[in-house]
């Protein structure tokens, strides 16, 4: 990605598309080279490396099958950042959870049923080729206040080819 004609707008849906596509390559180059990324934990990773580690897990289904819906949008075009609040949903119960550990997948099941579904915020600044320099996500939590998900329509059963 070089010059980047789209509205800081769309790319931050075309980088969303890409996390519910569970596509880390295609997600992977939204970032800039030296961009950084606080997960809300305390921690902070820098360079694609470093992020591409922090979200392997996630892609591999190591948490279940995942997918963000975006309740807002602030866009900032001439300051080049945004913002969306967002909730995560999490299936434990399809195919792309295999790779979830099964003292998880008895936690979550045991507790909030197969499905489940937490909010949180992230904040993106780019830089002028339209890339992330920047990526916070903002929770005021250590484990995510999940409830059970009662939505089951955004599920996407995958098959094998």
């Amino acid at each position: 990605m070089t010059s980047n004609p789209r509205s800081l707008s769309a790319t931050v849906d075309e980088f969303v598309e890409a996390f519910n596509d569970n596509d880390l390559d295609r997600v992977m180059g939204f970032f800039a080279d030296d961009a950084e990324y606080e997960p809300g934990d305390g921690a902070k990773h820098r360079g694609r490396a470093a992020i591409r580690a922090e979200f392997a897990p996630q892609f591999a289904g190591r948490y279940g099958a995942m997918r963000f819906d975006v309740h807002d949008k602030l866009v900032d075009e001439q300051g080049r950042r945004a913002a969306i609040r967002w909730a995560c949903r999490i299936d434990t119960s399809g195919p792309r959870a295999r790779a979830v550990t099964p003292a998880l997948r008895l936690w979550g099941l045991l507790r909030y049923g197969s499905r489940m579904v937490w909010q949180g915020m992230d904040v993106f600044h780019f830089d002028a080729d339209g890339l992330i320099v920047g990526k916070y996500s903002y929770a005021n939590f250590k484990i995510p206040p999940m409830k059970r998900d009662r939505e089951a329509a955004w599920v996407r059963e995958e098959v094998a080819s």
